[in-house]
């Protein structure tokens, strides 16, 4: 058995601590600190049993890899410096505030030889696997349609970045989406898309809804709120955050030429056997009986850091790359500068230093009373 992987966790919040916990419970990983610049939060992590530093120059010389799990606007600069140190790195998403960062990051990291990956751990949820295994039935996909509609809890906003620039559902939530829609169904060419402001004014938007079309040709739409109590989103569907609801309801459906399919049920409908799908038939419903019932517990973010250890050990795994975290974070750029400009955006087109600043001009406006 090879020797635990020394790996720190830089950032001490919700996300970070979760990283944290697994890797201090994980036999498979010597957790060298958590490093954490807030003094508070310090005491609170050390009285936990967790190791802890103030400062990445403080970690113990035997690190080799790192979790960056900080606020997005420090990615770059602790991953650089994480890649300065030699460490292979498991970046929190958005991999990097802006494109040019992104760019900067991947080059940095492949001129050091040293893996890369960008934290979008959907991917790594076993529904999510039996789902890609499922979907060529459906035939050449056509469409597919999204849902993500949760109601955060007025204290979440105290927080005060979460009330600034990138701390709306576009930024912190749709890029989970936009990443599982691309590993399923290819890259996304262009994203047009519409953002409102109603439930808590200010200029950080709480609901929004936009079209993407593929570059395979696959057109899509998405609701996105942070507004909306709804059992639709993948944290529902799943339950795979032990910190929200849970409802088993379907939050994607992606339609074929031969069939549909609906995420994360597994459910089917295709034609009969012998018969045409088309609309002259009733479809059948097949449902997957690998697929869950009822909620049960896997923790995805367990299994990303498995891979991630595993990675490093020479095994070949499905993670999110540092190029993928990339075109993930494109897309939500560009679904974020559409709707500023209230046009359809190519992801080509997302400037380098573009980071989603806005001044709220482009939202619409709050419905009138009657």
């Amino acid at each position: 058995m090879s020797k635990p992987l020394p790996l720190c966790v830089v950032g001490g919040g919700l996300v970070g601590l979760r990283h944290a916990r697994i890797a201090h419970s994980s036999a498979g990983i010597d957790l060298c600190a958590v490093v954490e610049v807030d003094s508070a939060k310090r005491k609170e992590i050390a009285a936990s049993g967790l190791p802890v530093v103030a400062d990445m120059a403080e970690v113990p010389a035997r690190a080799e890899a790192a979790v960056i799990a900080v606020p997005t606007s420090d990615h770059f600069a602790c991953a650089s410096q994480a890649i300065s140190k030699g460490w292979a790195l498991l970046v929190e998403k958005p991999i990097t505030g802006t494109l040019g960062d992104a760019h900067r990051l991947i080059d940095a990291a492949e001129k050091k030889g040293l893996p890369l990956f960008t934290g979008h751990h959907r991917r790594c949820h076993r529904l999510i696997e039996r789902f890609k295994k499922r979907l060529p039935r459906i035939g050449h996909p056509i469409a597919v349609q999204g849902l993500w509609s949760l109601r955060k809890h007025d204290d979440y906003f105290d927080v005060t970045w979460r009330m600034q620039s990138g701390g709306g559902p576009l930024m912190i939530n749709l890029s989970h989406d936009l990443e599982m829609s691309m590993y399923l169904l290819g890259l996304i060419r262009t994203i047009d898309a519409r953002s409102a402001r109603f439930a808590r004014g200010g200029s950080m938007e709480d609901t929004a809804a936009l079209i993407m079309a593929f570059e395979s040709g696959v057109l899509g739409s998405y609701l996105l709120s942070d507004a909306g109590a709804s059992p639709w989103s993948f944290e529902t569907a799943t339950g795979e955050n032990p910190n929200l609801g849970y409802s088993g309801e379907d939050c994607m459906v992606i339609i074929g030429d031969r069939g549909s399919i609906g995420f994360p049920s597994g459910v089917l409908w295709e034609a009969a056997s012998g018969e045409s799908p088309d609309w002259r038939n009733s479809l059948v419903r097949d449902r997957d009986p690998s697929a869950m019932v009822d909620r049960v517990e896997f923790d995805t973010l367990a299994e990303q850091m498995a891979r991630f250890v595993r990675s490093l050990e020479g095994e070949e795994v499905d993670l999110c790359s540092g190029e993928q975290g990339r075109d993930a974070l494109a897309a939500t750029l560009a679904c974020v500068l559409a709707t500023q400009q209230a046009r359809s955006i190519a992801l080509a087109e997302v400037p380098l230093a573009y980071d989603g600043t806005y001044d709220g001009s482009a939202f619409e406006s709050s419905p009138k009373s009657s």
